[in-house]
């Protein structure tokens, strides 16, 4: 694993641009200014908030004191409980070569925003790939630790080549990754601002999710940059005490015994707003005109009598000639099944509530997805890849006792999860118009086309329906451009 916070100055650049002079401790001294301008700005939001000055004075302020006075000032204030400050110093640090565990775990933290090589276009059979250090339930690190890796390490290495093998076959990257284990590195350009830093420090370092070991590196690995780039948050860190288990999973451990489950077979709607169309139609005349919602919906009413088509040009107008605000206004819940291979494809739309199984205890490796072309290709070949994965699993559990945390990275990517998540209408819109499209990723766009049903069976949901789905049924163009699939062409006619 390898990691770095990205300044705003390029210092490989600089060198070069200095090669002349005593360039090392010139970019120290420029890197430690950098350092002291994010704290600068920091406290100057501190003294913004608590005195007199306006903002440009408070600025001042700040940048006529030493870094080391800065930091202080940002901790007093902070221990006052003012925490926002903390947003002000926004963080950028490129990562190498960590698991899509830790991928999706800071996923789930959707205040930080995120890049990720893609897999629909990359080939990762050279990519390498993590390996812990096995250890047993209670926590010890085995003392056949050195032959159980080596073993593991031929067995990852037989399903990286079993990528190979299928990419020979004609299959393309999207689908051979189906079989990679979620042990295979990535690489990730992640944003975050301070306060969630220090959350997410907290959280792989301090609860349970330190118990896998790679998730417990990674949060230490910030904690030594924060503790020279971002210092403030190190004593708010440091004074939370560690807890390694979740309550929540205590208790329902102890009322639930029964872990066997089955994947939907399609997105269900679980919850959706009352009324969605009138919702999102009466909250545009409220907000234009601050009519009570009784006027406003008696306005509404009087407007449909006049007008048969006012609810569908007033829909149209919100979805795509305004800022579709009112959208916002009607709430979907749905539990979607997805593979792990796919799974990026919807939690990096951050704008929704989304809620993913841990992966521990581990997901049953025998549920999975086949793609339509393996299964007209090599369907069995593709299956004894996942039962035998499953053996190796229950080999290396049983047969040596490694614990679940360690246990994870058996996972393959066609393994399936049922997620849960809550978007407003303008996601809805948004995610459907995007993997609806026939050029969007076949699962991604079985998902979209799911939920889109789900919405259609809701009577008071009809208009809002029809806007939603690919520029080329809702709009009559399609923004493809030369990589379009043609349908548009189809449609017109």
């Amino acid at each position: 694993m390898k990691m770095k916070l990205l300044g705003a100055i390029d210092y490989a650049k600089l060198k070069k641009i200095l090669k002349n002079v005593k360039s090392e401790e010139v970019i120290a001294q420029i890197e430690q200014l950098e350092t002291d301008r994010r704290a600068s700005i920091v406290s100057a939001a501190a003294n913004l908030s608590r005195f007199d000055e306006n903002v440009f004075e408070a600025l001042g302020a700040s940048e006529n004191q030493s870094f080391e006075e800065n930091v202080k000032h940002i901790k007093r204030v902070i221990k006052l409980g003012h925490e926002s400050i903390m947003d002000h110093d926004y963080c950028v640090f490129a990562i190498q070569d960590v698991s899509p565990v830790i991928e999706q775990t800071i996923i789930a933290e959707r205040f930080s925003s995120f890049t990720i090589k893609s897999r629909r276009e990359v080939d990762f059979s050279k990519v390498g790939y993590y390996t812990p250090t096995f250890r047993s339930v209670g926590g010890w690190v085995l003392s056949n630790n050195k032959s159980i890796t080596q073993e593991y390490q031929q067995y990852m290495n037989s399903l990286f080549q079993k990528y190979d093998i299928f990419l020979k076959y004609g299959i393309e990257k999207e689908d051979a990754r189906f079989v990679l284990p979620y042990c295979y590195h990535s690489n990730i350009i992640m944003g975050i601002d301070a306060h969630t830093l220090k959350d997410m420090i907290v959280k792989f370092t301090k609860t349970k999710y330190a118990n896998i070991q790679e998730l417990k590196e990674f949060g230490e690995r910030l904690y030594e940059i924060a503790k020279i780039k971002v210092p403030y948050i190190i004593e708010e860190i440091d004074k939370i005490e560690p807890k390694y288990e979740d309550n929540v999973d205590v208790y329902l451990a102890q009322n639930i015994k029964n872990r066997e489950y089955k994947i939907l077979t399609a997105p269900k709607l679980l919850n959706s707003t009352t009324n969605v169309d009138d919702a999102i139609l009466i909250s545009a005349i409220m907000r234009r005109y601050q009519y009570d919602y009784e006027y406003a919906t008696r306005v509404y009413q009087e407007l449909c009598r006049k007008n048969p088509n006012f609810k569908l040009e007033l829909m149209q107008k919100i979805a795509f000639e305004s800022d579709q605000l009112e959208l916002t206004q009607a709430s979907f819940e749905f539990q979607i099944p997805l593979s792990f291979a796919v799974l990026t494809h919807l939690t990096r739309h951050r704008t929704h509530d989304i809620v993913i199984p841990d992966f521990v205890p581990i997901v049953d490796l025998l549920q999975y997805k086949t793609p339509p072309k393996i299964k007209n290709i090599c369907q069995e070949e593709f299956h004894k890849v996942f039962e035998l994965n499953n053996e190796m699993y229950h080999h290396f559990k049983e047969d040596y006792g490694v614990c679940e945390e360690d246990l994870i990275y058996f996972i393959l990517s066609g393994n399936m999860v049922n997620i849960v998540t809550n978007m407003n209408g303008k996601t809805v819109k948004h995610i459907l118009g995007l993997r609806e499209c026939t050029r969007a990723q076949w699962e991604t766009r079985d998902m979209a086309i799911g939920m889109h049903k789900e919405i259609d069976t809701l009577p008071d949901a009809q208009i809002f329906s029809k806007v939603l789905g690919p520029t080329c049924t809702t709009q009559g163009y399609c923004k493809e451009g030369k990589r379009s699939c043609g349908r548009i062409l189809a449609l017109k006619e």
